[in-house]
């Protein structure tokens, strides 16, 4: 990832600061002083460095996840951390930012259906193309995985499908995300038996052990899923250092944080990313209209690469 330290913050004319929160959610008894000015700086840092606009309602969340910070940091106000992000090296603080705004909600087989048309329709197309070739490449991409449930059941789905015949196959699932702490999560592979239950019963026996988590009951991801994903952070309006290509691309409830221009950009190097005939799978509330036209769309929130 490109250094995000203040000092390469400057904001290209090309793009516009979200709206300014109102004034009325600001002011009050509260522990730290945070006026509309405070919101203005923090949503237009985020925008920069994630190109996520922060809408107006937001500044309640933007000050309760933040006030955990002042406390950790011994600062006596929103001044004083607005000052802090932007001196000089402070590259950390400015990835703690970005961190601690962005909203990180998933679940193992979330929006099931996808990962049905995984499993019926795109791999045993590849199966069929690849059928004569004695190392065919296959490659998944979760871009915005965050604590990895996504990736995990991607490769889940991978070795439950393909069966044996996976061997002969250069199999990769690459997993991204912006928030560094939930790519350590995903690295680790260690989650809460209360976060697993999505995972049926037999998939999670034959696929995880049983272990402990801060003392509670937790689940792990096996060797055989672990050594098809890797994990990388990336911000996906910065450098992509892969080239592809991909035969299919989860990127779900991530398109939402962007603005049109962001979406736009975002798409149009997915479709530069994903081979001919590969597949996008975005989430429940996410479309292409007005987006793209580089792709037809194969199913419920599925669309094909032209």
């Amino acid at each position: 990832m490109t250094d995000r330290s203040p000092a390469s913050l400057t904001e290209p004319e090309t793009l516009r600061r979200p709206p300014a929160a109102p004034a009325a959610v600001f002011g009050g008894a509260r522990e730290f002083h945070f006026e509309r000015h405070h919101f203005d700086l923090i949503a237009g840092l985020l925008y920069q460095l994630a190109g996520i606009a922060l809408a107006p309602h937001k500044a309640e969340m933007v000050y309760a996840r933040l006030a955990r910070r002042l406390r950790e940091l011994r600062l006596p106000d929103f001044d004083a951390y607005c000052a802090l992000l932007q001196s000089d090296g402070v590259a950390d603080e400015i990835g703690f930012l970005v961190n601690a705004l962005t909203t990180n909600l998933t679940s193992f087989y979330r929006e099931s259906h996808h990962f049905d048309f995984l499993a019926s329709t795109v791999l045993p197309e590849l199966r069929e193309l690849n059928a004569h070739k004695p190392k065919p490449r296959l490659r998944l991409w979760s871009a915005g995985c965050s604590s990895g449930p996504e990736p995990y059941t991607m490769a889940m789905v991978l070795v439950s499908a393909m069966g044996a015949d996976l061997r002969r196959w250069d199999a990769r699932i690459l997993a991204t995300d912006i928030d560094t702490h939930m790519v350590e999560t995903a690295r680790r592979g260690i989650y809460p038996l209360s976060g697993a239950t999505g995972i049926p019963p037999g998939i999670r026996q034959r696929f995880t052990t049983d272990t402990r988590l801060d003392g509670e009951p937790a689940v792990a991801m096996g060797e055989e899923l672990k050594r098809l994903v890797t994990v990388k952070p990336l911000n996906l309006l910065e450098h992509w250092p892969m080239s592809g290509p991909f035969d299919a691309i989860f990127c779900r409830n991530v398109l939402i944080y962007f603005d049109r221009r962001g979406r736009m950009q975002v798409i149009e190097n997915f479709a530069r990313m994903l081979r001919p005939g590969g597949y996008l799978f975005l989430g429940h509330s996410e479309s292409l209209y007005g987006v793209s036209n580089l792709f037809r769309q194969a199913g419920p929130t599925i669309y094909r690469r032209e």
